[in-house]
């Protein structure tokens, strides 16, 4: 076979590894559809006859008409092509087949593969920080209504000033972790571990300048500070683990599903970790602000109370960082992905 691998739309199918993948998703296909289709989209845009199938799908096998119908019936099915609408597979009536779709071999997509430039560094980085966003505004939105129901005057304005605080901090260690372990990309071999290295060197100085810039501000403007809230420790642990999920969701193999569970997973159990070595995510970190300052309106004892605690307690530090840990792990991981998918 002249050319190994084929791109069509969302699919890539690698003749090679005798796969067909959407997405980084595999796609199950028997042998002899396999087959059929690698004969149609090596000799796209042209009529693949019946006979044509016959001798290189079946090799002589005798078959009937009806065995050629319901394959390329499947390959539409998997293919989500329409036979009145086709986007992939044409009917030649009473001759055979032709697959329309473009198609980029693997002679003129093999630069772009071989290397990683400025702009995938910038997609994937920017993908990542808009899923550290979207982290930071649901986590915003959870403490926010918390904080609110307990201040009935003012439930609004926490709400807003909670969501507010939750993204900007959110996207900023996302920005730190994207990009950190996007950089990862420029590494010709290793990447994996300069994914990780990469993910928590960005999570740290981060954390580290916004726990500067946060215990800074609180002296400044009201004469003392709230204490160790969260910083470079919990960024860098963060970080690696965004790391870690994000190389392995960079895996052919891994699905965008998988990649978000896995960014899930491995955010959740840093998030627990951090807790467990005596450091603070964010609903700790607000907990102590509450506390240092007892004429403030903030108050997250409710969450405690979950846990018969008052205020936040060991387990409810364990089950919030763990659960902002998967929060963030999972939207990042899975812009990420995403992003890499489309590139």
């Amino acid at each position: 076979m002249a050319q190994a691998s084929f791109r069509f739309e969302d699919f890539l199918l690698d003749c090679g590894d005798r796969r067909l993948r959407r997405n980084g998703a595999p796609v199950e296909l028997n042998s002899r559809y396999f087959d059929a289709l690698a004969l149609l989209v090596r000799e796209r845009g042209k009529l693949v006859s019946k006979n044509r199938f016959l001798d290189e799908v079946w090799r002589g096998v005798p078959v009937t008409d009806e065995a050629l119908t319901q394959c390329i019936r499947t390959l539409r099915r998997q293919l989500g092509d329409d036979a009145g609408r086709p986007r992939f597979i044409e009917t030649v009536p009473k001759h055979g087949y032709r697959f329309i779709a473009p198609v980029t071999g693997e002679s003129e997509t093999a630069t772009a593969r071989r290397g990683f430039v400025g702009r995938d560094f910038l997609v994937l980085g920017g993908a990542g920080t808009a899923g550290a966003a979207m982290a930071g505004l649901a986590g915003g939105l959870i403490y926010g209504l918390v904080g609110a129901s307990q201040d009935g005057a003012g439930a609004m304005s926490v709400l807003l000033v909670l969501v507010l605080l939750c993204v900007i901090v959110a996207t900023s260690g996302g920005a730190g972790v994207s990009f950190g372990t996007a950089a990862a990309g420029f590494a010709d071999r290793r990447r994996a571990l300069w994914s990780v290295a990469g993910g928590a060197a960005g999570g740290f100085i981060v954390g580290a300048a916004v726990k500067l810039i946060g215990l800074d501000a609180f002296t400044l403007l009201v004469g003392r500070s709230p204490g160790d809230i969260t910083g470079a420790g919990e960024g860098a642990l963060l970080g690696a683990s965004v790391g870690l999920a994000a190389w392995i969701a960079s895996l052919d193999r891994v699905s965008l599903r998988r990649g978000i569970v896995v960014g899930a997973l491995l955010g959740g159990m840093a998030g627990m970790l951090a807790s467990l070595l005596g450091g603070r995510m964010m609903a700790g970190s607000l907990d102590l602000v509450a506390t240092r300052f007892p004429e403030s309106r903030l108050s997250l004892r409710d969450i405690g109370a979950m846990f018969g605690e008052t205020g936040l307690g060991p387990h409810s530090l364990l089950v919030t960082g763990a659960l902002e840990g998967a929060l963030f792990g999972a939207c990042v991981v899975g812009a990420m992905t995403f992003a890499r998918a489309r590139l």
